[in-house]
C-alpha cells in the first residue's frame, strides 16, 4: 500500500545563466558647425544608459547608448570645447544561453574609450564595452514534511530541520529623479556644462506592508565654463527616497536592489542670472531582490520494523547561506604628472571587474581602480594623467560559499598639489554577496509491502556493539530492524545526543 506523505511546497527564483560578453564599438563624427575646429583632444568621457532588456526563448538581449563628452581646445582659441554624440549598442547572448529564465539583471561597463583626431573636423572613437547578464529561473520546491500511517503498520520516520533563504521576489520599475543642485559655494556660476558623473549608492531598503521603501544618495559631478571662460568643478550629493511595490512580500525579507541609469538631463536654470541653479533629472531603473528566511521540515528516511518499505528520494537543493556586504578600501596615492601644475580641474576613479581568490576561509578581492585628472599646467594648458591603482580587499568567508563582488567609486575623489604631482584621496566600495548551498535528500514516494511481513526467523534478538565514527543512532537502529527508543531503553539513556561511541551498546530487536 502507499503511505500517505504530506506534501509542501514553495515557490523560489534560483541564477539560470550568468554570462560576461564583451563587444567593440566604433564610430566617425563630424564637427557640428556650431563647434570650433579641433587643436587637440583632451580626454573622452562616456557615460553608459540601458535602455532595454529582453529575454526571448533563452536570448539575452539588451540596447542601450554611451554617451561621449570629448573635451577638446579649439584651433585659434583657448579655453575648452566638448563635442557630444551617442554611440547606440546592442548585446546578444547565444539563443539558448538564458534557457528557462524570466527574469534578467545586465550591468554594461566601458572597459576602453578613446578618441584621436582624423582632422579639424572629423574624430574616431573606439569604445570596448563589457555587459554582465544574469538569468532568474523560477523554481517550484516540492517536498514531504512528515507521513502518516497506522501503528500497527511500525513505520519510522525521520525528519530534518533545515534552515533556508529564498529568492522570492524580482520586481522592477522605471524612476525619474528631479532636483535643484547649487554650484559649490564661492564658485562662479556656470555659462556651459562641460561634462557630469553620477553615482548612486542604495543606502536602505526595507519592506512596509505590500511596498517596499528604499532609499539612497546619487552623487553628481560638473565640469562647468564660467562666463569669464574659466573651468570649475562642483559636487553635490543628492538623497532620493521611493517607493515599489511587492505584493506578498513578508515583512522581515531582505531586501537589495540595484540601480541602473538610463538617462541624465542637466540644465542651467534660465531665471537664476548668476548660473548657480542646475537642475538635475536622472532616469534609472531599479531592480530589487527579496529573500526571505524559511525554517523547513524535510522527510528524509523511513523503514518498518514488520515490513518491506520501498520508497523514491529526490534531490533537494537549498540556500542556507546568504550575505551581502559592503567593505570600504581608502586610496592615497600620487599621480605623478613631471611638470608644475598650476590648478586641478576635475578628478575621476572608475573600477574594474574584481577577481577573488581563496586561501580557506580567507578570500581576497582585487580591482582596478583607474584615476583620471584633469589640470591645468602653469601655463594655463589642459593635461590629462592617468594610473591604474591596485586595490585590495581582505574577508574572511566560509570556505563552501560562492562569492560574486563589484567595486564603485561611490564617493567624490578628493585631490591636492604636492611637490611630486597630484595626491588623490578616495574610497572604493566592494559590495559583495557570498551564499552557500546545502544538497538535501527527501522521500518523494514511499510503498508499503503488507502481503510480507518481516523474515526476522535466525536474526540474533540481541546484538552488542559499539557506535561507528560515522554512525548515528537512526544507522544503528535502521539497520537491526529496530527503534532508538528501544535502544536507549536498553542502555538506560536519555537522549540520542548522550549515546558514548566508545562503550558497548545493547541493541534489541523491537518486538512485533
Amino acid at each position: 500500500m502507499e503511505l500517505e506523505l504530506k506534501r509542501a511546497g514553495l515557490e523560489t527564483y534560483e541564477i539560470g545563466g550568468e554570462l560576461a560578453l564583451t563587444q567593440e564599438e566604433t564610430t566617425e563624427t563630424i564637427v557640428p558647425d556650431y563647434c570650433p575646429d579641433i587643436a587637440r583632444i583632451i580626454k573622452t568621457e562616456g557615460n553608459i544608459f540601458l535602455h532595454s532588456r529582453e529575454l526571448r526563448d533563452g536570448k539575452a538581449e539588451v540596447s542601450g547608448t554611451v554617451r561621449v563628452t570629448v573635451l577638446y581646445t579649439p584651433d585659434g582659441e583657448g579655453g575648452i570645447r566638448t563635442l557630444e554624440f551617442a554611440m547606440p549598442f546592442t548585446v546578444e547572448s547565444d539563443s539558448r544561453a538564458m534557457a528557462g529564465c524570466t527574469h534578467l539583471t545586465a550591468e554594461t561597463d566601458t572597459e576602453f574609450l578613446e578618441t584621436r583626431m582624423l582632422n579639424p573636423r572629423k574624430v574616431f572613437t573606439h569604445c570596448k564595452l563589457v555587459t554582465r547578464f544574469t538569468g532568474y529561473q523560477r523554481i517550484p520546491l516540492e517536498f514531504c514534511t512528515d507521513i502518516e500511517t497506522e501503528s500497527k503498520l511500525c513505520v519510522e520516520k525521520r525528519q530534518e530541520q533545515q534552515h533556508a533563504i529564498l529568492l522570492t521576489h524580482i520586481a522592477e520599475k522605471d524612476y525619474t529623479f528631479s532636483e535643484e543642485m547649487n554650484l559649490s559655494p564661492g564658485r562662479d556660476g556656470a555659462e556651459e556644462l562641460l561634462t557630469s558623473q553620477v553615482r548612486s549608492v542604495v543606502t536602505e531598503a526595507k519592506i512596509v506592508g505590500s511596498k517596499l521603501i528604499f532609499k539612497g544618495m546619487f552623487n553628481v559631478g560638473l565640469l562647468y565654463r564660467t562666463a569669464e571662460g574659466r573651468c570649475c568643478t562642483s559636487s553635490a550629493e543628492l538623497p532620493f527616497s521611493q517607493i515599489m511595490e511587492m505584493e506578498g512580500a513578508s515583512e522581515g525579507a531582505a531586501a537589495s536592489v540595484q540601480l541602473q541609469l538610463t538617462g541624465t538631463d542637466f540644465q542651467i536654470d534660465s531665471a537664476d542670472d548668476e548660473g548657480r541653479q542646475i537642475a538635475v533629472t536622472l532616469y534609472f531603473h531599479a531592480t530589487a531582490l527579496l529573500r526571505a528566511e524559511q525554517e523547513m521540515t524535510l522527510l528524509n528516511d523511513l523503514y518498518s520494523t514488520a515490513y518491506d518499505v520501498t520508497y523514491e528520494a529526490a534531490p533537494l537543493n537549498l540556500t542556507s547561506f546568504c550575505e551581502n556586504m559592503t567593505r570600504r578600501q581608502t586610496v592615497r596615492e600620487v599621480l605623478e604628472i613631471g611638470v608644475v601644475a598650476e590648478s586641478i580641474l576635475s578628478l575621476s576613479a572608475n573600477c574594474g571587474a574584481v577577481s577573488v581568490s581563496r586561501d580557506g576561509e580567507g578570500v581576497t578581492l582585487r580591482t582596478g581602480a583607474s584615476v583620471q585628472a584633469l589640470y591645468l599646467d602653469e601655463g594655463g594648458v589642459p593635461l590629462v594623467t592617468e594610473r591604474c591603482i591596485d586595490v585590495v580587499c581582505q574577508l574572511e568567508l566560509p570556505e563552501d560559499c560562492r562569492i560574486t563582488a563589484r567595486a564603485v567609486c561611490a564617493d567624490e575623489v578628493q585631490g591636492s598639489l604636492g611637490d611630486r604631482g597630484i595626491e588623490v584621496r578616495f574610497p572604493v566600495d566592494f559590495r559583495v554577496e557570498a551564499t552557500s548551498r546545502v544538497k538535501k535528500i527527501c522521500i518523494a514516494a514511499a510503498k508499503l509491502d503488507i502481503e510480507s511481513p518481516k523474515e526476522v526467523n535466525g536474526a540474533p534478538s540481541l546484538v552488542l556493539r559499539c557506535l561507528g565514527k560515522q554512525e548515528t543512532a537512526w544507522d544503528l537502529a535502521k539497520k537491526y530492524n529496530t527503534t532508538i527508543p528501544t535502544i536507549l531503553s536498553a542502555n538506560q539513556l536519555e537522549d540520542e545526543q548522550n549515546i558514548p561511541r566508545e562503550k558497548l551498546l545493547l541493541i534489541p530487536r523491537k518486538r512485533t
